[in-house]
């Protein structure tokens, strides 16, 4: 069993394990990456004051999220195709973080259904939807989340349409992989995988397939996708969509001032300051450096969450004392469950929790609640840099 100490470690053992379509799905961006790089090498910029000679006992990482109590302010963000970075991936993800103690987000375009989760959990998880254009879909795919006992949607703004990632269109990404001599040759080294999708439960889109109509197989689900993403989503139709719910709403996509005042005029109970990790608007600012414009922008009137280039429990700490109230990390625990299954997940969040907790305490804190912009160093121009 190899020596698990940080996220990257678990990272090099994925590359290994999981087809190369997979790998490129989760680790890119759009265009020329630039958003995707800098979600990550932002945080870097940012540095942390030690304090010393303080109490460093009886501390917690304990927190809340749109108030549920949480281990750490970590959510597994939604991530699409997850079950096919391991054979029944979304099952095992939503498993490992249940016993954890944090929360678990399933994909609209995830590969095990929403009723597949339930089965294997027993404590309710967050459903995150995509706005398709077929309007009776979107009705029983958020009904379906509700009979599931769904403790809160999480609705996607920032993907009216897809962005060009490059690598997804050159590898010909699909679930299952169409067999073609490249993906073959691919798939004959990632014996390991391949074993284990043999006796996965799904090895296609669970909320879609048999769900809609004309759609029964991959090429078929690729052609009515495309199709799909409401171009004219506004924020009317958000509006209809949480009343529809008519539960705890998260807004995720918001990466402007304005927008997230529009989403706290709606009654949202959270947002998420997000870019899609770096896979839609290339260009676009990373998630960390918007994060302040928009803590002052809504101030207490909604729950800010963060998402986009956390790969430590030090990222954790510093979104936090920047306001954050929560995190979702995708690659991070991505990286975890194609590495080592859902005892890889546990691992991801294993490390994160340590690492905020060490560094915490070496912040001279001993609750989250305490954190603030007075446990960092941040630079004069992070947040004036670039005007509109």
């Amino acid at each position: 069993m190899p020596v698990i100490t940080e996220i990257e470690d678990l990272k090099r053992i994925y590359r290994r394990r999981v087809p190369k379509m997979f790998y490129d799905y989760a680790e890119s961006g759009s265009w020329t990456e630039q958003t995707f790089r800098e979600n990550s090498s932002d945080f870097d910029l940012i540095r942390l004051r030690q304090r010393v000679a303080v109490d460093m006992s009886n501390r917690t990482t304990a927190s809340t999220m749109i108030g549920q109590e949480v281990a750490m302010p970590v959510a597994l963000a939604p991530v699409g195709m997850t079950g096919m970075q391991h054979a029944d991936g979304e099952r095992k993800a939503a498993k490992a973080a249940e016993e954890f103690g944090v929360p678990f987000t399933l994909s609209t375009m995830s590969i095990n259904s929403i009723e597949e989760v339930a089965e294997v959990t027993t404590k309710p998880f967050w459903f995150q939807l995509y706005v398709m254009k077929d309007q009776d879909y979107v009705r029983r795919l958020i009904q379906r989340a509700k009979d599931a006992g769904c403790s809160a949607l999480v609705i996607t703004l920032d993907l009216q349409l897809l962005g060009q990632r490059h690598k997804d269109l050159k590898n010909g990404l699909s679930a299952p992989p169409k067999l073609t001599p490249k993906t073959i040759a691919n798939l004959a080294t990632k014996w390991r995988w391949g074993i284990g999708m043999l006796g996965a439960k799904r090895r296609n889109f669970g909320n879609v397939v048999g769900h809609v109509s004309g759609v029964a197989d991959a090429s078929q689900l690729i052609a009515w996708t495309s199709e799909q993403f409401d171009l004219t989503l506004d924020w009317n139709k958000i509006a209809k969509l949480m009343e529809l719910w008519d539960g705890k709403v998260i807004l995720k996509g918001i990466l402007d001032a304005e927008d997230a005042k529009m989403a706290a005029d709606l009654g949202a109970d959270a947002i998420v300051v997000s870019n899609h990790g770096g896979r839609q608007l290339d260009g676009a600012l990373s998630a960390l450096r918007m994060l302040p414009s928009i803590l002052d922008a809504v101030g207490d009137r909604v729950e800010v969450h963060m998402d986009g280039g956390i790969r430590s429990g030090q990222d954790v700490l510093k979104a936090v004392a920047m306001g954050a109230k929560g995190t979702f990390i995708g690659r991070a625990y991505i990286y975890g469950l194609g590495a080592m299954g859902q005892q890889g997940v546990t691992r991801a969040l294993e490390v994160i929790q340590r690492e905020l907790d060490v560094t915490m305490a070496l912040c001279g804190q001993r609750e989250l609640a305490d954190l603030g912009r007075q446990n960092l160093l941040i630079p004069e121009d992070f947040e004036g840099r670039w005007k509109a």
